[in-house]
């Protein structure tokens, strides 16, 4: 999984400044005062720039302040500050790119220590590490950039392109004219700096209520007062105990412990989950009665109550403060799937709708509630029996990696290997290997981008005492697909400005390919002719359970807009009921039950606003991929398409593979698998 680490940067990134306006801050720059500058300029410098002059005067005007000067001021600025030289601006550009991957470069840098305690697995966290992990050292960055007129200057020669411009006519420009309009994506808006520091310290605080959210499951007692966990296991909230409920397929007493987890899941998202028992292993505890003990004896518990949702309420309560500073994208709605997917919600919504409600998962569920021999519980939302892993069970594989893997150097050693395992050179293997560093994650693990050349990217992912089990494995080869997406994209984009990726679903979708492969960097090969087919049902399914979390998701922030008073209680009591009426449109019919709150238990939901939806997309993305590269170099591909850089989703698959994000190839390689069943 990738934590929004680039959405985390991308809030001050394109944030603003101190002091925060009212209605008498702002200096309306009149139609005619710009209608002057227009023709000055124009008459200046000629009509082949006349509207690059036009959006850039329009879009200073729209930025300026009482602070920044008067009418006339602006109107100067805008006479002194306009590049009509096409080789002047050029050198501009190349200077703006050096100057920003160092100042956003070194700024990110500075973010990954002040975090390390935080993130990464050094010892008990300390007050004074919280204090500098909420810290954020990029708040007043962009405000000292509208002071000293870089932004306005930056605004005005490379002005913004709407979602539809960029789509319309996008696919003529050279790499050098998205910089450009990417450049113009810097200066929309002016959020204070206060803002930003104050959602920095929500995001800490939320990050390590998610981080530690850890549940001792050899701590959990059955009604016969049986422990079926091994004594020590620690389960992450929600990942790991989703892993966990995944492993025991086919294992022995498995359905017994599924139906224990399932039971902590219900407890966490009804938050009746006594507060002792999280990530504290001194009690012991029965998740169907809530009763616990202490060194054997009863104790009264106190439930967590609504703190879950009071973090997720902090979080919507400080995005919702920023909203009257983006004219255009003035919700984080918008400005998640507009601004950062360059998707539209309602097409976000309406894919996903489409997939959770296809005939072709109710045929797969009587597949699996065949090859289970009983009808389907809540929990085979996480049915893992399409996986083969070779026929290798989850201890022995526990072994296997913990083995190879006693701590993060010995990762940080095979990487190379991994890569010239996908056909890589030698010289290339080892190039973007040695700008990764793997580091022990305190939560279940994250890909944190380098942002600059100088600087490797972070892989992250948990590390027992006695090496690395195959929960963590897992996840660290899924990060280390995050890792070789952001260095490709780094480093092999053709101008710093349209670095990356267009959204992060396109780097989940390298993540997924990686993961994929997990058992093949183990030496494990799959010999069963049907596995083709079972990898099509495994992704089709995987993706049903992750569409209805992100429609729950879309859903609540919906509903947090309609009822921006609520209580952290009444949030609570939506969530549930979102989560139930999503349930019940998509999922009664296949599991035989209604009114189930499973699809509310993501931690993603409170730690990472609307970042849900980049896994279902980057599912698709990831098929398409695979079906486009399955005759041709992995290697040599995965180097051309990541390195085509932040372009909108739809021209960067125009230009991956030639086509746009549908469900229809998913639908017709199911089809194809399910036949082969019969």
């Amino acid at each position: 999984m990738k934590r929004l680490i680039t959405a985390f940067l991308a809030l001050w990134v394109m944030a603003a400044c101190e002091p925060a306006p009212d209605s008498t801050d702002l200096t309306p720059i009149d139609s005619v005062t710009m209608e002057e500058v227009i023709d000055e300029l124009t008459e200046m410098h000629g009509e082949a720039h006349a509207e690059r002059i036009r959006r850039g005067v329009t879009q200073c005007a729209s930025l300026w302040r009482n602070d920044d000067g008067s009418s006339e001021d602006f109107k100067n600025f805008c006479l002194q500050s306009f590049i009509g030289d096409e080789e002047e601006l050029d050198m501009v550009f190349d200077r703006l790119a050096h100057y920003f991957e160092h100042l956003y470069g070194y700024t990110n840098r500075i973010i990954l220590e002040l975090n390390r305690q935080l993130h990464e697995d050094r010892g008990p966290v300390h007050r004074i590490d919280q204090m500098f992990g909420a810290y954020s050292p990029g708040a007043h960055i962009q405000g000292d950039l509208y002071d000293n007129k870089i932004a306005f200057t930056i605004a005005l020669n490379f002005p913004q392109y709407t979602l539809d411009e960029k789509n319309e006519r996008g696919a003529d420009w050279t790499a050098q004219e998205w910089g450009h309009a990417r450049l113009g994506d810097y200066f929309t808006a002016r959020v204070p700096s206060r803002l930003n520091q104050e959602y920095g310290r929500i995001s800490s605080d939320v990050g390590l209520y998610i981080s530690e959210y850890n549940i001792y499951a050899g701590r959990l007692r059955n009604e016969e007062g049986e422990s079926l966990f091994p004594e020590g296991m620690k389960l992450l909230a929600h990942w790991n105990i989703r892993d966990e409920i995944r492993s025991n397929y086919g294992q022995p007493d498995g359905i017994e412990k599924k139906e224990m987890l399932y039971q902590v899941m219900l407890n966490i998202i009804n938050q009746d989950i006594p507060k002792q028992v999280i990530n504290n292993d001194a009690y012991t505890w029965n998740p169907y009665t809530n009763e616990v003990w202490k060194d054997g004896e009863p104790i009264d518990a106190e439930p967590e109550g609504e703190r879950r949702y009071a973090h997720l309420l902090n979080v919507f309560n400080g995005l919702r403060s920023m909203d009257p500073y983006y004219p255009h994208l003035d919700t984080y709605i918008k400005r998640s799937f507009e601004g950062g997917m360059e998707i539209p919600q309602e097409e976000v919504e309406a894919l996903f709708r489409e997939y959770a409600d296809s005939p072709l998962l109710r045929e797969t569920a009587d597949l699996i509630r065949e090859r289970l021999g009983r009808d389907l519980r809540p929990y085979d939302l996480w049915y893992d029996g399409f996986k083969g892993r070779a026929g290798i069970s989850e201890e022995e594989l526990d072994e296997i990696t913990r083995r190879r893997y006693p701590d993060a150097d010995a990762l940080n050693r095979d990487l190379p290997r991994m890569l010239r395992q996908l056909g890589h050179t030698p010289e290339m293997a080892d190039y973007i290997a040695e700008r990764i560093e793997v580091d022990a994650a305190r939560g279940s693990g994250h890909a944190w981008r380098s942002s600059m050349h100088g600087k490797p990217s972070h892989l992250r992912t948990r590390i027992g005492a006695d090496g690395m089990d195959y929960k963590g494995y897992n996840i660290a080869i899924h990060e280390f697909g995050h890792n070789v997406e952001q260095t490709i994209s780094t480093r092999f984009v053709d101008n710093y400005f349209i670095n990356g990726i267009p959204n992060t679903a396109f780097t989940e979708a390298l993540a997924f390919m990686y993961q994929r492969r997990d058992l093949e960097f183990l030496g494990i090969t799959q010999e069963d002719p049907m596995q083709e087919h079972l990898e099509v049902l495994d992704v089709f399914w995987d993706n049903y359970e992750m569409m209805g979390v992100s429609l729950v998701d879309m859903t609540v922030w919906k509903w947090l807009y309609e009822n921006p008073e609520a209580t952290p209680g009444d949030l609570k009591e939506a969530t549930i009921r979102i989560a139930k009426e999503v349930w019940n449109e998509y999922y009664a019919d296949v599991f035989g039950v209604e009114d189930i709150p499973l699809l509310a238990i993501y931690s993603h939901m409170i730690q990472s606003p609307l970042y849900l939806s980049n896994y279902p997309y980057g599912r698709l993305i990831m098929f398409q991929l695979e079906d486009y590269i399955r005759d041709k170099d992995f290697a040599e591909e995965e180097l051309r398409i990541f390195s085509i850089g932040q372009l909108t989703p739809k021209h960067w698959m125009d230009e991956a593979v030639g086509a746009q994000i549908s469900n229809v190839p998913m639908f017709e390689a199911v089809e194809k698998a399910l036949a082969a069943f019969k």
